[in-house]
């Protein structure tokens, strides 16, 4: 069906359980991909992290590639004109400009294998709870840029992991037809918190959500939340995995998203630019 110029499209996100050797989580990326090529997808998201975690600073610092060449982003322009498929990177390591830092970065091909976007994580996630502790600032670079993507099935916003939590992010980008949200969420956190979030943002924007991680024991200890899905504007949840490597794959129908928009026109309703309330005295 198409609806405003905007086709309808058969969703998938891969969920990974990477680890520290690019090559083999390219192979196992490559294998999920025909697999959701194989159920109809035509537009297709990977986790963040996707080519490799688990490893140390040094090794991942080690895997960054300049913007527009490099290994990772040359399988990623193949896989996307041979499928031909739009393809979401969850995110690869890139080049910063301090040189002991990396950029956060997902890239978007289009199904002729050409990069129409990029986004850098703008928000980095730190988290001390006195066992586990994390500081993305000591190694990545913050992006800047809130980025959307116009697509034949929609206008896609993009985001990644801790991202999720800051709502206005969002709301910066207009009016979505989709919200993408590959993750490498920790499971003290995600096990409470993703699901009720992502929910949250569905409804809120009226869209759909693509949550897409990385999910389960990683090499060097490490345990990701997993839990990928696909919800509905109205915040139903279509598909989800939970943990190990696999697919959520669901429809995005635009009457569906039409449908909840004219019942509850909460977007026609935003008040914008409230005056600030006066410090009370006394």
């Amino acid at each position: 069906m198409t609806r405003l110029g905007k086709q309808d499209v058969r969703l998938a996100g891969v969920q990974m359980v990477s680890g520290p050797r690019v090559a083999d989580n390219l192979a196992c990326a490559a294998h999920w991909v025909q697999e959701a090529v194989d159920q109809g997808a035509e537009l297709l998201v990977l986790p963040e992290y996707f080519p490799i975690i688990g490893a140390s600073d040094p090794a991942r610092l080690a895997a960054r590639e300049p913007f527009g060449s490099g290994p990772i982003q040359e399988w990623l322009a193949e896989t996307a004109q041979r499928h031909g498929i739009w393809l979401f990177a969850g995110s690869i390591p890139l080049q910063a400009a301090a040189a002991e830092k990396m950029l956060n970065s997902t890239l978007v091909l289009d199904p002729g294998g050409a990069c129409v976007a990029r986004y850098d994580k703008i928000h980095l996630f730190s988290f001390d709870n006195g066992s586990e502790s994390y500081d993305e600032a000591a190694s990545i670079e913050a992006g800047h840029a809130a980025v959307a993507v116009d697509t034949p099935f929609g206008r896609v916003g993009l985001s990644i992991c801790y991202d999720l939590r800051f709502p206005e992010l969002y709301r910066q980008l207009g009016e979505l037809d989709l919200i993408l949200v590959p993750a490498a969420f920790i499971e003290t956190t995600g096990r409470v918190h993703w699901e009720i979030l992502l929910r949250a943002r569905a409804i809120e924007n009226q869209c759909y959500v693509l949550a897409v991680g990385q999910g389960g024991r990683h090499e060097n200890g490490r345990l990701t939340h997993g839990d990928s899905m696909i919800i509905d504007p109205w915040g139903e949840i279509l598909d989800r995995k939970g943990k190990g490597p696999g697919l959520v794959v669901a429809e995005l129908r635009h009457e569906r998203l039409a449908g909840i928009r004219r019942q509850l026109p909460a977007l026609q309703h935003r008040k914008l630019g409230w005056p600030a309330m006066p410090t009370a005295q006394g």
